[in-house]
């Protein structure tokens, strides 16, 4: 217990006594405790002559638990207080002479915050900057392409590399969350795409060197998802989970915007390569800061799901390789694709990918040629899917959780926010497509509307393989997005193949994703399920 005592010629001089006992006496012990005195006269018939005293504290967490260790008490002793102003008014709830310290100097501010919202907090952070990483490319692609004399072709594959990287990691990425937590792996996956792209303007030059940053890129944003999943399955109890997964995810949005804003400026006045230098130094400050979180939360206690001995996380980081790969063959590969769930969850993401994916890289050229924007126009445009995304995300978010506390079943929540998020663009396209006779910004209203209501799929199937398998929810989203990455690679190539066949916007970009937000809500209303599953192979 410790006791602060101030002496006569004011605050700055202050007595600290240590005792063993519980009495609230203020009389110094008759052992030996450590005993600091900034005023040496102060006589032990003063002490009982001061009122009530209200102390604001700093101690260092560090310098108790050395003096746990020299003292060898169970109360701990406080050391390195200082007394920073003192409330003679007698009022609160300490009494004179009751050896209590009131506490309510709290620095830094956010402290007292529950470990698992500042995870959710810095993941989501993550997740701007990775958006900002993969949308910067798409602006600086023209005058890159102008500086290095670059073809459409040449310019789409450097585009398309991304998802070649984003595609090969995703299920390498949902192992080692699984393995070595999801905190670890994002941390080097966020060090990794921000390197590789600080590293774009170095090789712009050398084409494979070139392909191969960009090719980093996306394996460091590839294995992020996972990573988070794994991160919000182990901390996040199932009351919260949809605001967040809705949170974390939704910064994918904050960073596209982000990226959309601040990349056309930073080109035009510094060049197109500072673009990727500023961005890359943000993911790099990320990295640092993220490692400063964790020193700084050590003494913490999280509540992380409970996990058997067999996937404990301690064990698997300090095993042999041999036995991470023994790790690898325990996870029943087979009893995911016997399982109907699953099946739903993967064909879903494809589905969704699809429509996210092309209308990512052809709006903003539908926009200008379709609808006779000027470039700045379709630039800003653009913007306000993402924009709006934001909004309905954490609409969509509260109320799949406030419905799940109410008691409605999981699954229902997730059928219900998975079907909005695909039937909304689905009917927005449909009157887009039809010759309606609606004015641009009509148009670009509708699709604006439908593309930010499909954000209630981060409500419904990016919940659900936390919901099944808390276990193996960062596995689960490794196999679905592996999937959901193909759009990135065929269905982007597909659409312009489709538009220099038939000239129709309406074939080429909205039919296809149409027929899959369509097909996508049927089997997810038919065969999806959040009911706990154990994927034991004897299922």
């Amino acid at each position: 217990m410790a006791m602060f005592t101030p002496s006569p010629r004011g605050a700055d001089n202050f007595a600290c006594f240590h005792s063993h006992s519980q009495k609230t006496s203020l009389s110094p012990p008759r052992t030996t405790p450590p005993l600091l005195f900034f005023n040496n006269k102060l006589h032990h018939s003063q002490l009982h002559s001061f009122p009530s005293l209200k102390f604001r504290v700093l101690c260092s967490i560090k310098e108790k638990e050395n003096l746990k260790e020299t003292d060898k008490v169970t109360n701990g002793v406080l050391t390195g207080l200082r007394v920073n102003d003192l409330d003679q008014s007698g009022s609160g709830p300490e009494e004179s002479g009751s050896g209590k310290v009131g506490s309510d100097w709290d620095w830094p501010p956010w402290q007292n915050i529950p470990e698992r919202y500042k995870l959710i907090g810095t993941t989501s952070l993550a997740f701007v900057i990775c958006n900002m990483d993969k949308v910067n490319l798409s602006i600086a692609i023209i005058p890159m392409s102008h500086q290095f004399g670059w073809n459409s072709s040449v310019a789409g594959l450097v585009q398309s590399s991304f998802f070649w990287g984003y595609a090969l990691s995703q299920l390498p990425g949902g192992w080692l969350a699984k393995i070595f937590g999801g905190r670890k792996v994002l941390e080097i996956g966020v060090l990794t795409w921000s390197l590789a792209t600080a590293l774009v303007p170095l090789l712009a030059g050398f084409m494979p060197g070139l392909i191969l940053s960009r090719i980093l890129v996306g394996i460091g944003e590839g294995v992020s998802p996972s990573a988070a999943t794994d991160l919000i399955a182990r901390t996040i109890p199932l009351e919260e989970r949809s605001r967040a997964v809705g949170f974390v995810f939704g910064g994918l949005s904050v960073g596209s915007v982000a990226g959309l804003l601040l990349a056309p400026p930073i080109i035009q006045n510094i060049g197109w390569g500072s673009v990727f230098y500023i961005f890359g130094l943000l993911g790099l400050a990320w990295f640092l800061g993220f490692q400063f979180l964790k020193e700084g939360n050590a003494s913490f206690t999280a509540e992380p799901i409970s996990w058997s001995p067999s996937t404990s996380r301690t064990q698997t980081e300090n095993s042999s390789l041999r036995e991470l790969g023994g790790s690898l063959k325990e996870v029943p590969w087979k009893s995911f694709f016997q399982s109907q769930a699953v099946w739903a969850m993967t064909y879903t993401h494809f589905c969704g990918s699809w429509g996210h994916y092309t209308c990512l890289s052809w709006l903003p050229t539908y926009f200008s040629e379709e609808l006779n924007l000027n470039l700045t126009e379709a630039a800003w445009v653009s913007i306000l899917p993402p924009l709006a995304s934001i909004f309905v995300t954490s609409i969509a978010a509260q109320v799949a959780d406030q419905l799940i506390a109410n008691g409605v079943e999981t699954t229902t929540v997730r059928k219900i926010c998975q079907s909005i998020a695909f039937l909304s663009p689905a009917i927005c396209m449909t009157l887009s497509s039809l010759d309606l006779g609606l004015p641009p910004w009509e148009i670009v209203g509708l699709l604006t509307g439908g593309l930010a209501l499909s954000s209630f799929a981060l409500s419904g199937l990016y919940c659900t393989h936390q919901d099944i398998s808390p276990e193996y929810a960062s596995i689960l989203l490794g196999i679905t997005n592996t999937v959901g990455a193909v759009p990135g690679i065929v269905g982007v190539a597909l659409t312009g193949y489709l538009l220099d066949s038939t000239h129709s916007w309406s074939i080429s970009l909205f039919a296809p994703s149409i027929f899959f937000y369509l097909s996508g809500t049927l089997v997810w209303l038919v065969f999806a399920s959040s009911k706990p599953q154990t994927f034991s192979e004897t299922d």
